[in-house]
């Protein structure tokens, strides 16, 4: 980082750090037809190599602009880590509420952990940003009601990380099946068998220096840090739902997608746990689970299952049509009354028709995916959407996102029960269910709260 960076980025840091915790007074920008969206960055882990690729690929669309994490490694080193950022004069913050003052920031891209997306999405929506998030959106049902209601509230675009249906080779799969290529659809089965291992134990230490933890842990209720915390929180119910709304979710989204399922499901039964050999690590989501869903009205299934380690192949996936990395089975297969089809991946399709499972329209992208770049659809699609200023154009609208996460937390509710769940989809609550109704939130630490009123 250049001195004259880093001495912004202390002065920045030290004028965060006294700040009254208020929510940003909302500023909007129209964007005229040929001028540059202007998108600060929030959030500088893994995932966020993948926004900066495909957000640096539209340049005649995209000013990227401002970078902001809670850890001073991170911004100190992100040109390094970011090859895309390299010479760019970007702004440098610690605390994401004073990027989001900046009048001089149209929209934000954040790439953090699952227990932030949710109030940090209101609260750019409340200062008159428009969003990109990552999935899942939410940590629970709740939250996504709220992001919905700040979205329109305040006009904001806000796209959803299921970039699935910005993928050119899915919508033409989805629009097969739309068409009838296998017959009348009767249901759908996703399923994501990724070798895991042991995740580890959480052995408390110091913060390291530089990391502001209060920040990292925002919303969810304070713990000791340790390195299993802060990398292995995709697996720690306090930070995030496991498996059962990482992956799941993008392949829940195409199931809803392709069978038209545009509401809530009204039953869902599910059972998992941490089975062998997971005793020994301290991750405490389930390494195996699998669901049904039924809704009202539709005369078809929904079935979903995750597993952690050795496992057999479905449907050629893995074995034929390999997913981005090694011994891993991921997808959707849809059922039809005239054959099925495959998703194996987030860029093809394959049928598959009579009793002799004969071979019929396909579609593929070929062998791999350039994570730095394979968004790049899905962004143009935010961006476009950003101009006309209309949600409808998003392929990914937040509506969509929270109808599909929401299958994800009912699924989680519905083993932490050990039985089925009946839910209203119109009031967003289980139905003469109580003891299921306490899991549609969650208790907030102050003062990183959703607030009910947005």
């Amino acid at each position: 980082m250049p001195a004259s960076n880093r001495r912004k980025f202390l002065q920045t840091s030290s004028a965060a750090g006294a700040m009254a915790f208020a929510v940003p007074s909302m500023v909007t920008r129209a964007a005229g037809a040929n001028e540059r969206i202007r998108v600060g960055l929030v959030g500088l882990g893994g995932r966020m190599a993948s926004h900066i690729g495909s957000l640096a690929n539209l340049p005649d669309e995209v000013d990227l602009v401002a970078i902001c994490d809670c850890d001073e490694e991170k911004l100190a080193s992100a040109e390094k880590r970011y090859p895309d950022l390299a010479g760019k004069k970007l702004k440098v913050y610690k605390d994401q509420r004073k990027l989001f003052e900046d009048k001089e920031i149209d929209a934000v891209s954040f790439s953090t952990q699952d227990h932030w997306h949710a109030l940090q999405t209101i609260w750019a929506c409340q200062a008159g940003k428009h969003v990109y998030v990552e999935k899942p959106p939410t940590w629970c049902i709740a939250e996504g009601r709220k992001m919905v209601e700040a979205a329109r509230k305040y006009n904001r675009m806000v796209q959803i990380g299921t970039q699935n249906r910005s993928s050119p080779n899915v919508v033409e799969g989805m629009q097969k099946l739309k068409e009838g290529v296998i017959g009348k659809l009767y249901m759908g089965r996703g399923m994501s068998y990724k070798l895991r291992g042991n995740l580890g134990k959480h052995r408390p230490g110091p913060v390291p220096k530089g990391l502001d933890w209060d920040a990292w842990v925002g919303p969810a209720q304070m713990v000791e840090y340790s390195s299993f915390h802060h990398h292995r929180w995709y697996w720690i119910s306090n930070f995030a739902s496991g498996d059962v709304a990482n992956q799941t979710v993008h392949d829940v989204d195409k199931l809803r997608w392709g069978l038209g399922l545009d509401t809530h499901p009204t039953t869902v039964m599910s059972l998992g746990g941490r089975f062998v050999p997971a005793e020994d690590d301290d991750a405490d989501t389930p390494n195996t689970q699998a669901f049904l869903c039924q809704w009202a009205g539709k005369n078809i299934l929904v079935t979903f299952e995750f597993r952690h380690w050795y496992t057999n192949s479905e449907a050629g996936m893995r074995d034929k049509y390999p997913f981005v990395a090694e011994n891993q089975c991921v997808g959707e297969i849809f059922f039809g009354s005239e054959g099925y089809m495959i998703f194996p991946d987030y860029s093809s399709y394959y049928t598959f028709l009579g009793p002799k499972n004969e071979p019929g329209p396909f579609k593929t992208a070929g062998p791999g995916i350039d994570w730095r770049t394979e968004s790049i659809p899905h962004f143009r699609n935010w961006i476009q959407a950003i101009r006309s200023g209309n949600y409808k154009d998003l392929t990914a609208d937040v509506e969509q996102g929270h109808l599909s996460c929401t299958v994800c937390h009912l699924a989680k509710i519905s083993a932490k029960l050990g039985r089925s769940v009946h839910f209203d989809p119109k009031t967003e609550r289980f139905v003469n269910d109580p003891e299921a109704d306490r899991f549609l939130t969650r208790e907030y630490r102050k003062p990183y709260v959703v607030p009910d009123q947005v």
